[in-house]
């Protein structure tokens, strides 16, 4: 897909399983298992899509999936599928990790950060050597001293490798980190969770991380029980989904394994996804 000069590959790492009750927070079962279907311990499946980006000259990742660092029995707990994830599909893209140039992690929860490192020869080390791994400041300071509540969202080694290969650089607001690629810090889901703009040629897309998951989240009171800050999360859907909708923006989804990327139309009975093709 082409976003003016911007060319936009959606790749992914997989999918993988979590509490269906925990993904839609205060929606009952009834309602929210007709559009995500529990298996036999009410787990939903969830896509975890990754874009590549070429834009001014670099390679750029947007997430980085689960990673390949699990035992047997975390694999079994989230249902991670172990074959098809980001080595491959970056390889099949013609892709080295070498040849990325910049990671940006929208937050720090280990679905969206795991494939940051990797373990080669017993060692525990960045899994894109040359890049620079973005994030906002205040995830990175919360992911290390997270409390009770979300403590296992985080997991060390997808984040301590790059701060001793000083290959982090920690954001404090929005920032256009190359012409065309703006992060937008949008809280709720976390206190500093970034989603991703794409504008040129007159066209704008967005990965929206986890404001809205799936497009089954795109109901303004469907939001996460993940969330530390819902009543944010619900504020900021009602300032960003009318503007997507109004302005014709194409949307990334980060979780949907059915529609990944769609347009939006607002109705009176809330806001509707079209699916959209990448080319």
């Amino acid at each position: 897909m082409r976003i003016g000069e911007i060319n936009v590959r959606l790749i992914g790492d997989g999918t993988l399983r979590l509490d269906g009750g925990a993904m839609f927070g205060v929606i009952p079962k009834p309602m929210w298992e007709q559009k995500a279907p529990a298996d036999e311990r009410n787990r939903i499946l969830l896509a975890m899509n990754i874009l590549l980006i070429e834009a001014a000259g670099k390679r750029i990742l947007v997430e980085t999936g689960a990673g390949e660092k699990w035992d047997a029995k975390s694999t079994t707990i989230y249902a991670i599928e172990t074959s098809n994830r980001l080595p491959e599909r970056l390889k099949a893209a013609g892709v080295r990790p070498e040849e990325i140039d910049i990671v940006i992690n929208t937050h720090l929860h280990f679905d969206h950060c795991g494939g940051n490192t990797k373990i080669e020869n017993g060692r525990l080390m960045p899994a894109f050597p040359r890049a620079k791994y973005i994030v906002q400041r205040g995830d990175f300071d919360h992911a290390l001293a997270p409390t009770e509540r979300d403590r296992a969202s985080y997991i060390a080694d997808n984040i301590t490798p790059m701060r001793d290969t000083k290959q982090w650089e920690l954001l404090n607001g929005d920032v256009e980190i190359v012409p065309g690629v703006e992060l937008i810090v949008v809280p709720g889901h976390t206190g500093n969770m970034q989603c991703v703009k794409l504008s040129g040629g007159g066209q704008t897309a967005i990965f929206l991380a986890d404001l809205v998951p799936m497009a089954a989240h795109l109901g303004l009171p469907w939001i996460m029980g993940f969330d530390l800050y819902p009543l944010t999360t619900l504020e900021q859907k009602k300032k960003w989904l009318p503007k997507i909708a109004r302005e014709n923006w194409t949307v990334f989804f980060a979780h949907d394994t059915q529609a990944p990327v769609v347009k939006l139309k607002e109705t009176a009975h809330g806001f509707e996804a079209t699916p959209v093709a990448m080319e």
